[in-house]
């Protein structure tokens, strides 16, 4: 049985499909508003975040590499010119940790932060993820 069949992902949702590595397609990718391609980016980011300082460098790098793909399909699909150039601007951000050898946390955290300031409904995540000063809790 197909991966995707299991799941209930059709194959015309996922370009590229190959177990362990799920890619959106644009069409699919468009169809979810601004600020849920950003909530789905900061996710993404959380979960790195989890792999930042640890023995799974590998694991942190796949994880910048699925948040450079969503920040690519966001800016590709994006309509709304401020937060193309914004994300392309904060696209260095996680292109800098990616090709950093041991990212710090705080680097990591400063990144989602502004990441979640580019959304209205992103916005209030910023304490609930990272806490009141903007770093996340221990």
């Amino acid at each position: 049985m197909d991966p995707g069949q299991r799941s209930g992902v059709t194959p015309d949702r996922w370009a590229g499909f190959t177990p362990g590595q799920q890619i959106l397609t644009p069409n699919r990718w468009a169809g979810f508003t601004p600020g849920q391609q950003i909530l789905m980016i900061a996710n993404e980011m959380n979960r790195s975040r989890k792999l930042v300082g640890g023995p799974d460098v590998a694991g942190l790098r796949r994880g910048y590499e699925r948040v450079l793909a969503l920040v690519d399909l966001t800016i590709g699909c994006s309509t709304d010119r401020s937060l193309r150039r914004e994300l392309l601007r904060w696209r260095d951000l996680p292109a800098l940790l990616y090709t950093d050898a041991r990212p710090a946390v705080a680097d990591h955290d400063r990144a989602l932060r502004v990441l979640l300031t580019l959304s209205p409904e992103a916005y209030p995540q910023i304490e609930l993820l990272l806490g009141r000063h903007g770093t996340a809790p221990d």
